[in-house]
C-alpha cells in the first residue's frame, strides 16, 4: 500500500516534457488541483481557446454584456468533461457551491453560481476559464512521472494569473533553472 506521502503533487505544476507527442498534452503546462490514492486531477492553464467569456455568457444566458470580464480568453483545459467548466481562482472555495480548497489563496470552482457572479461584474478578481480537465488513474501520472513525460514544480500564482498564457511553460520551467527549448526530444535512462 502506497503512503500518503507519494501523494504530494497538488498545488503543482506539470511540465510536458518536449517528447510528450499526445496532442492533447504536447506543449502543455497543467496545474494540478487534487493528488490521492484514487489518481490525479489538474487543468491546464496555457491553452486559450478562440472563446472569450462573452460568447460562454451568451451560451448560458447569462447576459454579462456589461461584465468586465466578458473578454477574458476560456481555455482548453483537458480531454476529460470537455463539456464542463473548470474555474481556477484566487480565493477560498467558501463562497461557490461546488468548490474546493487547493492552495491557501487558489480554488478550483465548478459550480454556476461563479459564472453568474463574473457575468454581473463580480466574484473572482483573478481567474482562469476551462472547459474540460485532465485526469490520470492511480498509479498512471506516477508511471508518467518515471517515463521522463513530465516535470513537476510547486505551483505559483503569479504564473497562473499575471504571466501570458503563451509564456507560461517557459516561466514555470524557469522554476526548475530549465530551458524546455534545449532539451532533447530523445527520453534517455543511465
Amino acid at each position: 500500500m502506497q503512503s500518503v506521502e507519494n501523494f504530494g503533487l497538488r498545488d503543482h505544476f506539470l511540465l510536458a516534457m518536449p517528447h510528450l507527442e499526445d496532442p492533447n498534452f504536447a506543449g502543455s503546462l497543467s496545474y494540478l488541483c487534487d493528488h490521492d490514492e484514487k489518481g490525479t486531477m489538474g487543468v491546464i492553464v496555457n491553452r486559450p481557446l478562440e472563446l472569450t467569456l462573452e460568447a460562454l455568457f451568451e451560451q448560458l444566458e447569462l447576459g454579462g454584456e456589461e461584465s468586465p470580464h466578458r473578454n477574458a480568453p476560456v481555455y482548453y483545459g483537458g480531454p476529460v468533461h470537455k463539456d464542463r467548466g473548470f474555474i481556477l481562482h484566487r480565493g477560498t472555495s467558501a463562497a461557490w457551491d461546488s468548490s474546493i480548497q487547493v492552495a491557501e489563496d487558489i480554488a478550483l470552482t465548478t459550480s454556476m453560481d461563479i459564472l453568474q457572479a463574473l457575468a454581473a461584474g463580480e466574484g473572482p478578481e483573478q481567474f482562469l476559464i476551462c472547459l474540460g480537465c485532465a485526469g490520470w488513474e492511480s498509479g498512471q501520472l506516477e508511471q508518467e512521472l518515471l517515463d521522463n513525460a513530465w516535470l513537476t514544480v510547486e505551483g505559483r500564482p503569479d504564473i497562473l494569473f499575471d504571466v501570458p498564457p503563451e509564456q507560461r511553460l517557459s516561466a514555470a520551467a524557469g522554476i526548475l533553472g530549465v530551458d524546455l527549448n534545449l532539451m532533447t526530444r530523445e527520453a534517455g535512462h543511465s
